[in-house]
């Protein structure tokens, strides 16, 4: 018994020696929070002084980052929630939607498939809230290249885009 408690407390003496919890303050490694004079406020992990890990970044405008974050930027899977109702669930480089993602809009439209530098590119699913919906390939967050446009009303075109247009 004597031995578990001192292991117990050992532990506990340690972890404290190399983890930092700092609640609004400077950060340099390990757990901790953060509120910037402006009312943005970050909860996780830190590394050399930036957010590094998983964490919480809350803007003083009502949006709302959870997820990776990698020197302070928003890098890897990652879930965005703006004051506006729009939300984004997918992967982030760079601060910005890259890779394969979800965006719900507001509006109740819906995309979901690959981006690249915040914009879809690559294959995807646009479902617009009037109920039409495309299912293709798109470039800079346009229809382009090969896709299928069903309209609400049921007509359906199948074919090649560029630059949003039908180009057959």
């Amino acid at each position: 018994m004597k031995k578990i408690l001192f292991i117990t407390i050992n532990l506990f003496f340690i972890s404290h020696l190399f983890a930092q919890t700092v609640t609004d303050g400077n950060v340099k490694s390990g757990q901790g929070a953060m509120t910037w004079p402006n009312g943005d406020k970050y909860s996780g992990e830190w590394k050399d002084g930036k957010q590094n890990g998983q964490g919480a970044m809350t803007w003083v405008s009502g949006d709302k980052y959870v997820g990776e974050f990698k020197d302070g930027i928003r890098n890897g899977q990652g879930t965005q929630t703006w004051a506006t109702g729009d939300k984004y669930v997918g992967e982030w480089k760079d601060g910005k939607q890259s890779g394969q993602g979800t965006m719900n809009w507001a509006s109740k439209s819906k995309y979901s498939g690959e981006w690249i530098d915040g914009k879809q590119n690559g294959q995807g699913t646009m479902n617009w809230a009037n109920g039409d919906k495309y299912i293709g390939e798109f470039k800079n967050g346009i229809r382009n290249g090969q896709g299928t446009m069903i309209w609400a009303n049921g007509a359906q075109y199948v074919g090649k885009w560029k630059d949003g247009k039908q180009s057959e």
